[in-house]
C-alpha cells in the first residue's frame, strides 16, 4: 500500500515528480482520481469542481523547479478554467482560488490574478442578500439553494479580494454557513451539518447527502476559518473570538482526537469507523492548522504541532515509494464519495494537492498564509 518513512524533502520531491508524470499522461485533460493498483487517472474534460487543484499543483511545481516550461504549463492550464468564471457554482471559490492564488507575480501570474478578479466579481454578484450566503448554483447539476461547507474554502478569500464590498459578503457567507452547519455545536460537542437545502416554507433543512459524519465536512469549514482569521489584511469582519473558537472546535472531538495515530487521517464517514479512511481530510486540515498555527494566539504551537503530524503520517503511511509495488509519489487512501463505493481508496488530485501545498510551506517554497 504505502512505500514507507519518507521526511518532508524527499516526500515532497516524490509528490512533485509525481505530477510531472500526471501531467504528460492527462494533456489538456483535468485528473481527477487514480487507480490505487496501477496509477491511472480518470479524467475529466473541464476540470469539474477539481480542475483548480490541478492547475495549483502545476503552479506549486513551477515554483518548486523554478522551471519556465513549468510556469508556461500551470498557466496554460489556468487559462482553461476561465469558463468557471461565469458559471452557476459556489466551487467557483476552490476552482478559482487554488487555481491561481500559488501563481506567483511574473506576467503568467498576471493573468491568473486577471481571472482570479474576474471570478470574484462574478461570485459577489451571486450573493444572495435574503439568504445572507452565496447559494451552492446549480452548475454541477441538483438544487441551487443549498448551502455547503465546500461552497466555504476559497471562496471567503477570493470574495474578500473583492474591494469592500466583497469582503463584507465573505464575512457573511463565513458566518451564514457556521450559523447553519454547526447550529447548536458547544465546547467538545460537535453537530456538524455539511448540506443544507432552503424551502421557502420551513427555511433550511438538512440534507441526507453528505452526511453529518463526512470527513471532509469539517476539513473544509475549518479551512475557511483558517483562512478568515489568517487574513486581516482582507479586512473580513466579524468576532475574531467567535471564529476562534470554531477553529477549536472544529480541530478538535472523536475524529480528530488530541492524541494517538489513529485519528490522524479520519474515516470517510465517521458512521462507518471500520469503512474507508479518507487520507484528502487529512492533507486539508493539516493545511488549516499550518495556517492557524500562523495566527497569534495560545493554541498556535499545538496546531504546528498537529499539522505536522498530520502530514508525517501521510507521507509515512499512505504515500507510495519506489519500493511499494505502486506508481511512486501517490497519495493513497484517499476517498471520494464512501456511500456511493466511488473511489474510496484511490488518489485523489485535491488530496495531493493540500499534501504538496503543506509540504511546500514546511520547506519555505510557499508563504501558506497567501495561499
Amino acid at each position: 500500500m504505502s512505500a514507507g518513512a519518507f521526511g518532508p524533502g524527499p516526500a515532497l520531491a516524490a509528490v512533485m515528480a509525481r505530477v510531472a508524470v500526471t501531467a504528460e499522461t492527462v494533456g489538456p485533460r483535468f485528473p481527477l482520481y487514480a487507480d490505487p493498483d496501477d496509477g491511472r487517472w480518470t479524467t475529466t474534460g473541464r476540470g469539474s469542481w477539481t480542475g483548480g487543484f490541478w492547475a495549483g499543483l502545476l503552479w506549486l511545481r513551477a515554483r518548486y523547479t523554478g522551471d519556465a516550461a513549468d510556469r508556461r504549463a500551470a498557466a496554460a492550464c489556468t487559462a482553461r478554467l476561465e469558463p468557471w468564471a461565469g458559471a452557476d457554482t459556489a466551487t467557483r471559490g476552490l476552482i478559482l482560488w487554488y487555481g491561481t492564488a500559488s501563481a506567483g507575480d511574473d506576467a503568467e501570474a498576471a493573468e491568473a490574478a486577471e481571472l482570479r478578479d474576474r471570478g470574484a466579481r462574478a461570485v459577489l454578484s451571486a450573493y444572495d442578500r435574503e439568504l445572507g450566503l452565496v447559494p451552492w448554483g446549480d452548475a454541477l447539476g441538483g438544487p441551487r439553494t443549498l448551502a455547503r461547507v465546500d461552497g466555504v474554502p476559497g471562496t471567503v478569500p477570493l470574495l474578500a479580494g473583492a474591494g469592500p464590498q466583497g469582503a463584507a459578503a465573505a464575512a457573511a457567507h463565513l458566518h451564514r454557513h457556521l450559523d447553519l452547519c454547526l447550529g447548536a455545536s458547544r465546547g467538545q460537542d460537535l453537530l456538524l451539518r455539511p448540506a443544507l437545502r432552503f424551502d421557502a416554507a420551513a427555511g433550511w433543512q438538512p440534507c441526507a447527502d453528505p452526511p453529518p459524519g463526512w470527513s471532509r465536512g469539517r476539513a473544509w469549514l475549518l479551512l475557511a476559518v483558517a483562512d478568515a482569521l489568517l487574513r486581516p489584511d482582507l479586512a473580513i469582519p466579524g468576532p475574531a473570538a467567535r471564529l476562534a473558537e470554531a477553529a477549536e472546535l472544529l480541530s478538535s472531538g472523536d475524529e480528530f482526537p488530541a492524541g494517538g495515530p489513529a485519528g490522524l487521517v479520519p474515516a470517510a464517514d465517521a458512521a462507518r469507523p471500520d469503512g474507508p479512511l479518507d487520507t484528502s481530510a487529512a492533507a486539508i486540515t493539516a493545511v488549516a492548522l499550518l495556517k492557524l498555527a500562523r495566527v497569534p494566539g495560545p493554541r498556535a504551537g499545538a496546531y504546528a504541532h498537529r499539522a505536522e503530524a498530520i502530514l508525517r503520517r501521510l507521507t509515512e503511511s499512505h504515500l507510495t515509494g519506489p519500493d511499494s509495488g505502486h506508481p511512486p509519489g501517490m497519495l493513497l487512501d484517499g476517498c471520494y464519495d464512501a456511500g456511493k463505493e466511488l473511489a474510496v481508496r484511490h488518489e485523489l488530485v485535491w488530496g495531493d494537492f493540500f499534501l504538496a501545498l503543506g509540504l511546500a510551506a514546511l520547506h519555505g517554497v510557499v508563504d501558506i498564509t497567501r495561499i
